[in-house]
């Protein structure tokens, strides 16, 4: 739920659009500048389905980051549902900040994305992600080299190398947006960090852990949903009940592993990482289910992407 505030003292803000190929980094930079888990992280491209709100409110005024799906060039239905969600943030958004991942040289589609932002009209900054895995002696010509490709698409932006991991270029990158960011009113609460209901962070904290777990097997064949969710006030219990969704019978059988092993420990794994973001004692019951050819339906895909 969106909660706003009608404050508007000089202050600057902005939405901005994160975007970048997959697995540049955008979620873990949005979870260090906003200091919490804010968008789920995994090592597998795409893991971002949804455009997730992170709030970073200061004394000079507040900025949300709009996390978006990496871009990845594909005809599949699953991925021109990403990409549109993609140009849907970029229509609601007043900047952008793109992502580029020093750790592999520009592409296809690292082009085909860097073209796409030629074409939009709203302020950009470039943001070299990663810089903490260049060899020392070669990283000040691999930055040199990115920023002359951005520079051959974008009219000279902004181009701040940084590392999410350890906070570099993260204070340079907040004072050039906040340069960019126009006067506008704080639109959501200091204390907070988004605006994500309950169940959906429930849901994604599942579906991270079954990306970890299971990796390998079955990245992007899985969504969970949160069926209902209670608060037990006499525990202090924050109950739900989830049920991961696959494609085939074969792959449920790897969720839920001998004897109920991996499902225990994606549960457990997922009640630890919830416990750090609500008040109350997080308890799971998570249920496998099969939904045949899920990522090929209109219906289906309306309800996951968004």
């Amino acid at each position: 739920m969106v909660n706003m505030s009608s404050q508007t003292t000089n202050h600057r803000s902005a939405f901005a659009a994160v975007v970048g190929r997959p697995s540049s980094g955008k979620s873990t930079l949005m979870n260090a500048i906003c200091g919490h888990k804010v968008s789920i992280v995994a090592e597998v491209p795409q893991t971002t389905r949804n455009r997730i709100r992170g709030i970073y409110t200061e004394a000079r005024g507040q900025l949300v980051f709009v996390d978006t799906p990496g871009y990845h060039d594909s005809e599949r239905k699953f991925n021109l549902a990403l990409r549109e969600l993609i140009d849907g943030s970029l229509s609601e958004c007043d900047m952008v900040l793109y992502l580029v991942d020093s750790s592999r040289r520009p592409g296809a589609e690292e082009r085909a994305l860097a073209a796409k932002l030629a074409e939009c009209r709203l302020p950009i900054l470039v943001a070299i992600s990663k810089i903490d895995l260049l060899p020392k002696e070669s990283a000040d010509q691999r930055i040199a080299e990115l920023t002359a490709f951005v520079n051959e698409y974008l009219p000279q932006p902004p181009v701040l190398p940084l590392c999410a991991h350890d906070g570099t270029g993260i204070p340079e990158l907040l004072d050039a947006l906040f340069e960019k960011a126009p006067e506008g009113p704080i639109y959501y609460p200091e204390e907070f960090y988004t605006d994500q209901e309950p169940r959906f962070r429930i849901a994604e904290l599942v579906r991270e852990q079954v990306l970890k777990h299971t990796r390998q097997e079955l990245p992007h064949a899985v969504y969970v949903l949160v069926d209902d969710a209670t608060i037990d006030e006499e525990r202090n219990e924050l109950q739900a009940r989830c049920f991961i969704y696959v494609e085939r019978e074969s792959q449920k059988g790897i969720v839920v592993g001998s004897g109920g092993r991996m499902i225990r420990k994606i549960r457990q794994a997922a009640e630890a990482e919830a416990g750090l973001l609500f008040d109350q004692r997080v308890v799971l019951d998570i249920r496998v289910k099969v939904h045949p050819r899920w990522r090929r339906r209109a219906n289906t895909l309306s309800r996951l992407v968004y």
